[in-house]
């Protein structure tokens, strides 16, 4: 029996499954990936790392089609999507091969006295990541690269319904020509990942998926002083206060929700419109997200796949009919044909429903009506999560005014879908605790050790 299974979610087909590891095989896996750091990781160049990395970015390049592929059988993303995500990760896999001096070189600090003093940044060690379905070459990316640039080796538990994909990662590094150990695919349960984190040898772990998950981690974590990275849940606000083309705001709002299905942490969820353009906003908006074409992922029109499973489609289901039942207006959507979920629209939702402060993960959108700047920042901010957040104005001294006020760990003005592999990712409150991504990424798992001289 195992829990690595490829289901396909259009026709829920189960396509291959995959053995759980023994515990032998989570011996010999640490074992493995401890043995590279302290041989050939840590007596590495720089450059050399960066050379393998840099062959890792071209092999997801060279094997885009067969990549993209397989994710859209495990969790329904649209080939195009699929596409994007694979390009997406070989150029964050690049990102660390071009930038591995800047994340490497000792920084020097201003001393008060004589000598010199450094800041020397140094690998911990074996780090595991556990990763969710959604985004299953993206995700890895964003962890393994930096860590790998800076001389860690990595265990990576995928998501279960990803046992492909994670196979077909762990084939790149090691066709690259990554020594063995430097990266480990693990088919493993939760209890053998809590074994894992306990390990002595294991000196961090980072873990991007729900609440529940990265509170169950951190939890490990914390009982063994194990270093923790959390990236959690979003319910991202999207801010409409004033506009020259009401036409292009809404694209980018349907855009925003429904990237990926809508199954995108940093997805915007909750609609947040000034009243002068709150009628026109929710016309436009309903009817845009209505016209969504909801289909086979594979063909070239589909804009939206099937959810990630059937069961995912059954829990966003449950969530909007308790919206409905406790008072909220569906303009849209909102009826499910097994793992397909049409783009739903939602209005009337109130801070005494549950849907106030729950993170939907799928395509709906619930829009809000505010009368202005201090209320669109009450409900923003009325909310568990603080990943990311959206402000669409024309006036640029209200967006920075906004921007210092947003409870999140990104802000993003008149603009969506713009993560880039040089800007960091993370949140704050229940969204994380960390950042992915960009130069940051390399200070999470590193130790920033002071080497000072005197005269």
């Amino acid at each position: 029996m195992t829990d690595y299974a490829v289901v396909n979610p259009a026709t829920g087909e189960t396509l291959s499954t995959y053995p759980t590891f023994t515990d032998a095989q989570v011996e010999a896996a640490v074992g493995a990936a401890d043995g590279a750091y302290r041989g050939w990781a840590r007596g590495s160049a720089p450059a050399e790392r960066a050379d393998l990395l840099r062959r890792v970015a071209e092999l997801h390049r060279e094997r885009r089609d067969d990549l993209a592929a397989i994710i859209v059988r495990e969790m329904g993303k649209p080939l195009a999507a699929a596409e994007g995500e694979v390009d997406f990760a070989a150029d964050i896999t690049e990102f660390y091969a071009d930038n591995i001096e800047a994340i490497t070189a000792d920084q020097p600090i201003d001393i008060l006295g004589e000598g010199s003093a450094v800041i020397r940044r140094s690998p911990l060690g074996v780090l595991l990541g556990i990763m969710p379905w959604n985004f299953p070459y993206y995700q890895v990316a964003r962890f393994a690269a930096p860590n790998v640039a800076l001389g860690n080796t990595i265990l990576l538990k995928h998501a279960p319904q990803c046992p492909e994909s994670a196979a077909a990662i762990e084939a790149m590094y090691r066709d690259a020509g990554f020594p063995e150990g430097v990266y480990v695919n693990l088919y493993v349960t939760n209890d053998q990942a809590a074994t894992i984190i306990a390990d002595p040898r294991v000196q961090g772990v980072s873990v991007t998926g729900s609440e529940r998950a990265g509170s169950a981690v951190a939890e490990q974590a914390g009982r063994h002083l194990k270093k923790v990275a959390l990236e959690l849940g979003g319910s991202d606000p999207f801010i409409l206060l004033a506009t020259d083309d009401l036409d292009a705001a809404v694209r980018a709002a349907v855009d925003a929700r429904l990237d990926n299905n809508g199954q995108s942490c940093n997805a915007a969820k909750r609609f947040i419109v000034v009243d002068g353009l709150y009628e026109p906003f929710v016309e436009k908006f309903a009817a845009a997200m209505a016209a969504a074409t909801l289909g086979d992922p594979f063909a070239e029109d589909t804009v939206l796949g099937p959810l990630s499973s059937l069961a995912a489609a059954e829990r966003l289901d449950e969530q909007v009919q308790r919206a409905l039942a406790q008072g909220a207006e569906l303009l849209t959507g909102g009826t499910r044909d097994g793992a397909f979920y049409p783009a739903t629209v939602l209005t009337g939702v109130t801070p005494e429903m549950d849907a106030y402060r729950e993170e939907f993960f799928g395509p709906v959108g619930v829009v809000y009506r505010v009368s202005g700047e201090e209320e669109a920042l009450e409900v923003a901010n009325g909310t568990p999560f603080g990943l990311g957040s959206y402000v669409f104005t024309t006036d640029e001294a209200q967006a920075q005014r906004m921007a210092d006020r947003l409870e999140a760990g990104m802000v993003y003005v008149n603009l969506v879908l713009a993560d880039s592999p040089e800007l960091p990712f993370g949140g704050v409150k229940r969204s994380g605790t960390s950042r992915e991504m960009g130069l940051l990424a390399a200070d999470e798992f590193v130790n920033k050790k002071l080497v000072r001289v005197g005269p």
